[in-house]
């Protein structure tokens, strides 16, 4: 089930175990960094000892005039895949602290492909 738009951190909850996730939807293909979302909340959560929170991946995008997709999720993100930015000073909210997912595609990151 979808969680309200202020709920911090998670996007999704199942409505069973009460598992909640980040997802994040690419238009490109599978790649190692993806835009993440306010610092500030996933600063908070590394203070109190808590992994970042397991992420959805949802990768589209055309290729030969076709849709392809495929769906990876990230159990278990540490710290070293979470990397601190700042946005520009020509875009909306400058200086605004957020972060990046990086590191995804590699070897030893542990995700299982969902889809196809």
């Amino acid at each position: 089930m979808p969680l309200p738009p202020q709920f911090p951190i998670y996007d999704v909850q199942c409505t069973r175990c009460l598992f909640r996730a980040q997802v994040k939807t690419v238009g490109e293909k599978p790649r190692g960094v993806l835009f993440g979302a306010a610092f500030e909340i996933v600063e908070r959560n590394k203070r109190t000892g808590q992994l970042p929170a397991p992420l959805i991946a949802n990768f589209r995008w055309r290729s030969d005039g076709r849709w392809k997709q495929e769906i990876y999720f990230f159990p278990f993100l540490t710290q070293a895949n979470v990397r601190s930015r700042r946005r520009s000073k020509d875009g909306a909210r400058t200086g605004y602290r957020e972060f990046n997912y990086v590191g995804l595609l590699a070897e030893n990151v542990a995700r299982v492909r969902l889809y196809p």
